[in-house]
């Protein structure tokens, strides 16, 4: 989500259930939907994506802090371009992080 005064993208904020810009500090609850659009040659579309909607991919992966066994995961180029990914995960449960250096 981007924020409504700055226009610079908002993190959420599970625990206190808020989407939170770290440049202005403007808070906006999580449950609201989140209009995101993109520019065609015929005008412009909108849709309204809800927050609880969840897009990253999903691991058979078991977390350490409470012991369940789905996390999401991302990659990142953490080091230089000569060396591989690393793949972060998320627990679906309780939101621990943790890395594997592959």
């Amino acid at each position: 989500m981007f924020c409504p005064n700055c226009k610079r993208l908002m993190t959420p904020d599970r625990a206190a259930g808020v989407w939170k810009c770290s440049a202005c500090g403007k808070k906006v609850p999580l449950g609201r939907g989140v209009e995101v659009g993109r520019s065609t040659p015929a005008g412009r579309e909108m849709a309204v994506v809800d927050s609880k909607t969840v897009t990253l991919p999903t691991a058979d992966e078991l977390c350490a802090k409470c012991g369940n066994t789905k996390a999401y995961w991302v990659l990142r180029q953490t080091r230089g371009s000569d060396e591989p990914e690393t793949r972060i995960f998320e627990c679906t449960k309780c939101g621990y992080k943790w890395r594997e250096y592959q």
